[in-house]
């Protein structure tokens, strides 16, 4: 059985690791301004960029590149340049989002799988087919779009592949094709350096022309004035449903300008759900705990499983964005015996350990600190806060670059956390 793809974001050579040690079967990143995401695209030269190649191929994973970007005619030297250059790094696909950029990826390198982005807004068979006609392997589909139709791709075009997003920020745009950022600021979503002005709190006001009378609109009390800012995709709980209907490929998280406990969480709990699919053990609530634990803007299933106008609740009106369950307290460097301090952490504070669902943790006690299993997860608590250079502090706080020393060796990449308040963080039942 060809079992579906789990998709991470890759921001940077970090998260790249990140993502594939928690659980992701490919991830995708980009370098330069032809890749959506600028921020994410400097983090990554072409030299880190095949480093993280490298890596990911060493465990059997995959890496697309996004060369998604809507080129300027200036621009098209440069990007048949770094068409080339892209190339020569192997990646496992591209993905791009315009006609002219799929015909020049055809000419300059057409061995490589093309990947049509949710930019393109595909949304039916005959836009599908068409693309496919064209030389796409895989589509990422309109976020607008439902899982019926998705099915009905399938249906027509047995061999196209079809990915969905499942998880992340959603815009207020048409699949992310937006313009709000260009009008107030100059920065272009669709070139990759959305401002995010959509989640920004607005006053709306009511002109008059013809006396010159300006009238402020006062929203009702509770509505709120963030009325662009949509809430963040989550459908961990509707799994079992995509997975049934057969017509997904692939399974798509957003977000790799994001945070490294970001993409290891996101990467854990989809990969859980999967797998417990599989094996007829599928529990949203677990994935959902998981899930809470993260910044969000306030959670929605949006329009996969529901259309569009049977929709309410997908817009976050008072805020831009809400504390998750937990506080990230440090991140164990990539050899297992440090940790970075991301939060203020106290000797005797006990630590929640995130890992790898395949990493090892060993139970342990000695003058640096204890590892015990309490309730199904694992905890740390120091007894004595020590730097890897040998000097011992009351405390340490984010900020401080000093590798912290652990009682015993780590999963690698594993994250502590404690809960935001004493009543958040309840473990769900079996």
């Amino acid at each position: 059985m060809k079992k579906v793809e789990l998709l991470s974001p890759a921001g940077n050579l970090e998260k790249l690791k990140i993502a594939i040690e928690f659980g992701a079967d490919a991830v995708y990143g980009g370098v330069s301004h032809f890749s959506l995401r600028i921020r994410s695209g400097k983090e990554f030269d072409m030299q880190s960029f095949k480093e993280g190649i490298d890596y990911a191929h060493k465990r059997g994973k995959k890496v697309y590149a996004t060369i998604n970007g809507f080129p300027f005619n200036s621009q098209i030297k440069l990007l048949k340049k770094h068409i080339e250059q892209m190339a020569e790094l192997e990646p496992d696909a591209f993905i791009i989002s315009t006609p002219g950029v799929l015909k020049l990826c055809r000419e300059i390198a057409p061995h490589m799988p093309l990947h049509l982005s949710t930019q393109a807004n595909v949304l039916n068979v005959m836009d599908a087919s068409f693309y496919h006609d064209m030389g796409v392997s895989r589509i990422i589909a309109a976020r607008e779009i439902s899982l019926k139709d998705l099915k009905e791709i399938k249906k027509e075009l047995p061999e196209l592949e079809l990915e969905v997003f499942v998880h992340g920020s959603m815009c207020f745009a048409y699949s992310g094709r937006c313009l709000i950022s260009t009008l107030q600021s100059g920065r272009v979503p669709n070139r990759g350096s959305c401002a995010n002005d959509c989640r920004f709190p607005y006053e709306i006001y009511a002109a008059n022309p013809e006396t010159g009378t300006l009238f402020k609109l006062v929203e009702e009390e509770g509505i709120g004035t963030y009325i662009m800012n949509a809430k963040d995709l989550n459908l961990a709980s509707h799994i079992k449903e995509i997975l049934d209907s057969g017509a997904v490929d692939s399974l798509k998280i957003e977000g790799r300008t994001k945070t490294s406990y970001y993409a290891a969480v996101t990467a854990k709990a989809y990969r859980m759900a999967i797998d417990d699919y599989y094996t007829d053990s599928y529990n949203p609530q677990k994935y959902q705990y998981e899930l809470e634990s993260l910044q969000n803007r306030g959670y929605t299933d949006a329009y996969l499983i529901s259309r569009p106008f049977e929709r309410n609740d997908a817009q976050s009106l008072d805020f831009t964005i809400q504390l998750g369950t937990h506080q990230v307290t440090g991140e164990v460097t990539g050899d297992g015996e440090y940790f970075m301090c991301k939060y203020k952490t106290l000797p005797g504070d006990e630590l929640e350990i995130v890992a790898p669902l395949d990493g090892e943790i060993t139970e342990c006690k000695n003058d640096i600190g204890e590892v015990y299993k309490k309730d199904d997860r694992y905890f740390l608590k120091l007894n004595r806060i020590e730097t890897k250079n040998g000097k011992i502090l009351d405390s340490v706080h984010s900020g401080n670059l000093n590798p912290i020393k652990l009682p015993v060796k780590l999963p690698p990449y594993s994250f502590f956390r404690i809960p935001s308040s004493p009543d958040m963080g309840t473990y769900p039942k079996k």
